[in-house]
This record gives structure tokens, C-alpha cells and sequence, in this order.
């Protein structure tokens, strides 16, 4: 394998765009993953926005192309909201800030320089609490996503989902910790059966499964490789806890109630699953075997990059710059002798065959939004 290795630049959210390309090179990766969140969004978890998507045209484009050519990295662009569900005012803002995100997309290149748009769908659940709650939601992506995928296509753009179930984004007193469609392996496929066009795929980060006491490599045995564009490189320490089971989030009681019973309830949102988020390779060793991992990518003929999302606790939980630069170090350490050749100079990406990011589009293209398009 010669997978290069890139960074999520959600770490690096206190930092500029110019900054986080001086960390990269620091740590010997080849490509950003650029984070493009709405700077009026509702989330505030590894959230960061990278580029000025209010006021991107060509000339921006060859700018950023220059600059990504001259530091020899790699990019695409991502945000990841709730465009199926939750506040309605927020939800069509999310839906119109990717089609923004496509159309930046298309002026670097897209497709060509397999510059792709993470997103999530995310879920309704007023639907959700219906009978038949999955398929009407389903349904509910494939009316919303049917046009946006399509004008992706038009402008030889691919958007990819990732799998994260979005565990701790409703309160704890819900009980449905399920918040982000494609978060199992059905959905996907299911998602894909709906809209066969080639424009949509995956990110996998392997963790959201290993917690869901799912193995990552049976999931890549059992995965369209098609569709399978990028690889999250984020790990998970899993725990046991006797008292709430493994299959179901620790529930919401009252808490003078559950003191005087000796029953742990969690203490925030993102605290109903036990388990704990780390980086392979620092910080003590996690659930996953990830050389089996790797192994199974390979058999199966995966070629893309493998994304350093950082959101270990040991690493960018501790808010220390220090801290999560050791992290994106030694995580890059850990892959390299399963990714590179081994040279007089150890594990080395070989960047022979590295390919300058090219100024496909030369012409603007307007901004649309999803009442135009639909």
C-alpha cells in the first residue's frame, strides 16, 4: 500500500488555514480534510471553519490550489449538520451551506482532484418516533438528497456521508441515541439503492462501529469499495458497563434516585455509550485491531486517504497544542508500517507519483439554494 495520510482539520479550529498547513507539514502528512462549518451553525463540538465560503470564487479557487500545490498536500471539504431533520430554519441553512460547499468543490477541481464534500444526512425524528419511523426517514433523505445529488453530479462533484451516529446529539432524557442515518451499514446500502448515481459516498470511521460492538473489518468485507472514498482514523477504548448493558445508552432518572440506588447515569449527552475516544497508537492501546483493518482494505483494493480525525481525550480533549500535535504524530507513526515502504529512511510515503492539484474550472458558477433547486 502507498495510502497517504491526511488531517481533519477540526482539531485545529483555534488556528488558521495557513497555520494548520505548517502543522501538517510538521507532522508529515500529505493532505487536508478542510473543515467549512456555517460560522452561524448550532453545533459546538469539533466544529472549525477553514475558508471564507461566503466569498469563494475562481480566483479564491486558483489561490487555494497554489497554496495546497506549493505545501505538496492534498484537500477536500467538509460539514457535517442535520440536513433531514431538527429545527426547520436550521435544517434548509445546513442543506443550502453544502450546496455552497459543492460549488467550492467544483472551482477546485472536484472530481478531477478528487476534492469530495463530507456531509452527514442526520435524522427526523418526529418521523422517527412514527411507526415505520426508518424507512419514513429513508424516504425523507431520498426527497431531500435526490436533488442535491444530482446538482453534485452535474458539477462532477462527489459528496460522501460519513457513519457517525451522532450518539450524544439529542438530550439524555431521550431514549434514541441514533441521530445520523448512515450511521449502520444498512442504511448505506439502503441509501444507495435509492439514488444509484455515482455522486454520493462514505467516509468510514471505523470507531462508530467498534463501540456499536460491530467489527470494522466484516463491515469493509460486506462494503460497496465503489463507494468507499476515505477511511477516519479515530479510535475507541471500550468499557463494560454491568449496569446499563452494552446494547442500549444509560438512560435518564432522577438523580437523587439513582444516587441512593448506586446506579451511574451519564453526566452529559455524550456520555450514554461506555466508551472512550482515542487516537491508535497514544495513549494506551484501544478496541480494534487495526493491522487486521488495514489488511482487509487492502485485499479489497481501497487506494484512498486515511483522515486523522482527532478527538481523543488524551489529545484534543485536553485543549493543550502540544498534546494534540503528539497525537496526529504518533497516530501517523502507528500507520505508517502498514501504509508505506520501508526505506533506508524507515516507513516513507513514496511521493513519486505525487499529482499537482489542477485549475479545472476556469468559469464561476452561481449559488443555489434548495428552494431553486426544488
Amino acid at each position: 500500500m502507498n495510502n497517504q495520510i491526511w488531517i481533519m482539520t477540526s482539531a485545529f479550529d483555534q488556528l488558521s488555514l495557513e497555520e494548520v498547513i505548517e502543522r501538517a507539514q510538521e507532522v508529515g502528512v500529505q493532505g487536508l480534510d478542510v473543515c467549512v462549518f456555517r460560522k452561524d451553525g448550532t453545533r459546538d463540538d469539533f466544529v472549525a471553519t477553514h475558508l471564507d465560503y461566503e466569498n469563494f470564487g475562481p480566483d479564491d479557487a486558483g489561490r487555494l490550489l497554489d497554496k495546497f500545490n506549493q505545501a505538496r498536500l492534498r484537500l477536500s471539504l467538509g460539514a457535517f449538520d442535520n440536513l433531514i431533520g431538527g429545527d426547520p430554519e436550521q435544517r434548509v441553512k445546513n442543506q443550502d451551506h453544502l450546496l455552497r460547499l459543492i460549488r467550492m468543490a467544483h472551482l477546485l477541481g472536484g472530481d478531477t482532484n478528487d476534492v469530495k464534500v463530507g456531509t452527514f444526512v442526520g435524522y427526523n425524528h418526529e418521523l422517527g418516533n412514527q411507526e415505520y419511523g426508518f424507512q419514513k426517514n429513508l424516504e425523507e433523505y431520498a426527497r431531500i438528497f435526490t436533488p442535491i445529488i444530482r446538482y453534485a453530479e452535474d458539477l462532477g462533484v462527489t459528496i460522501l456521508y460519513e457513519n457517525c451516529p451522532m450518539e450524544g446529539w439529542r438530550s439524555a432524557g431521550y431514549t434514541s441515541t441514533f441521530n445520523n442515518l448512515p450511521g449502520v451499514l444498512a442504511a448505506r446500502k439502503l441509501m444507495y439503492e435509492l439514488n444509484p448515481s455515482k455522486a454520493h459516498g462514505e467516509i468510514y470511521d471505523p470507531s462508530h462501529d467498534v463501540w456499536q460492538h460491530v467489527n470494522p473489518s466484516e463491515v469493509i468485507q460486506q462494503t460497496d469499495m465503489a463507494r468507499l472514498h476515505r477511511v477516519h482514523v479515530k479510535a475507541t477504548r471500550n468499557g463494560n458497563n454491568v449496569f446499563w448493558g452494552n446494547m442500549y445508552p444509560m438512560q435518564s432518572v432522577d438523580a437523587d434516585l439513582a444516587r441512593r440506588a448506586g446506579v451511574p447515569t451519564s453526566q452529559h449527552e455524550w456520555d450514554r455509550h461506555n466508551y472512550e475516544a482515542m487516537l491508535p497508537g497514544f495513549g494506551g492501546s484501544d478496541s480494534m485491531d487495526w493491522r487486521a483493518f488495514i489488511t482487509t482494505l487492502k485485499a479489497r483494493g481501497f487506494t484512498g486517504p486515511f483522515e486523522i480525525e482527532n478527538e481523543a481525550a488524551l489529545s484534543k480533549g485536553t485543549g493543550n497544542m502540544a498534546a494534540i500535535m503528539q497525537g496526529f504524530k504518533a497516530t501517523t507513526l502507528y500507520l505508517a508500517p502498514m501504509l508505506w515502504e520501508l526505506t533506508q529512511n524507515g516507513y516513507q510515503y513514496n511521493s513519486q507519483n505525487f499529482r499537482e492539484l489542477k485549475q479545472v474550472a476556469t468559469k464561476d458558477v452561481p449559488l443555489v439554494t434548495m428552494k431553486e433547486l426544488t
